[in-house]
């Protein structure tokens, strides 16, 4: 169960970023160009967020139930925060995440009731932009210390 959790983890943060990089992509040309807020756009909002509550999902199914790799009791805690790549997946990790599901969901309630599309646009962009940042330093990224393979392999 862990392999299958985590596989889905790893591949969805593509998805992740695909529609988080469309959505912003629409939403700046929306907000400089003055264009109204489309089917489109909120579709792509709807994508972007959902696939965001879906990662966040599995990735609390992996940091509560699943992973080895998370400490569960104080003294292996206390342990953890010593190895980097423990501290990053106990501490780091988690806590970059949630910061940016709770700035999608409030940036994307603030601009479902924006007054006009321009600030609706713009709303969005900018807690986009803000999400992306810390999704972006969130993610294990192959290469770092604590860093996990871009594109994981199914493993038995």
């Amino acid at each position: 169960m862990y392999t299958l959790v985590l596989l889905l983890h790893s591949w969805l943060r593509w998805g992740v970023l695909l529609f988080g990089a469309a959505s912003l992509l629409f939403s700046m040309l929306g907000w400089l160009g003055r264009r109204p807020f489309t089917r489109r756009d909120r579709a792509l909002q709807l994508a972007f967020v959902s696939l965001l509550d879906l990662q966040l999902l599995l990735g609390l199914a992996l940091y509560v139930v699943l992973s080895p790799l998370v400490p569960h009791n104080g003294p292996d805690f206390k342990t953890a925060m010593h190895v980097a790549p423990l501290r990053f997946f106990a501490v780091e990790h988690l806590a970059v995440m949630l910061v940016a599901v709770v700035i999608a969901h409030v940036s994307s309630v603030l601009a479902r009731k924006a007054p006009d599309d321009t600030t609706r646009h713009r709303r969005w962009a900018l807690g986009l932009i803000s999400t992306f940042l810390l999704v972006m330093i969130g993610i294990p990224w192959a290469g770092l210390t604590y860093g996990r393979p871009n594109f994981r392999a199914w493993q038995l």
